[in-house]
């Protein structure tokens, strides 16, 4: 299920397209499941309708779901090469080398983590 953080700083829409593309890449979500309606997930998270929806077409533009017209939304599976969220993770995590840089962290410790 996904959840929401009101502390977050990220809108929420950011959220939930960020907790359904963990769940469809760690395959919690198969490829062809159908999702939640959009009324029903707004009034599971009691949040507003338009915020779903818009995280729905947001996921579908990247591929990560796709529309049966009448039936709902469905997982599509992950995309080939989603070149945009590809650039995203880059520039944030280009941020955050940048941050540990200014905090005195040598590369090497970071280095630990890529494998």
């Amino acid at each position: 299920m996904i959840q929401i953080n009101y502390r977050d700083a990220r809108p929420i829409y950011e959220q939930i397209i960020d907790g359904f593309r963990r769940q469809i890449i760690q395959g919690i979500l198969a490829r062809d499941e159908k999702l939640p309606s959009v009324r029903e997930l707004a009034g599971s998270l009691t949040i507003n309708p338009n915020t779903i929806a818009r995280a729905y077409r947001e996921l579908e533009r990247d591929g990560y779901i796709y529309t049966a017209q009448g039936r709902g939304c469905f997982v599509a599976g992950i995309p080939d090469r989603n070149e945009t969220r590809i650039n995203e993770l880059k520039q944030t995590l280009k941020t955050t080398i940048e941050e540990l840089k200014l905090m005195g962290v040598k590369k090497e410790e970071v280095d630990d983590y890529w494998n």
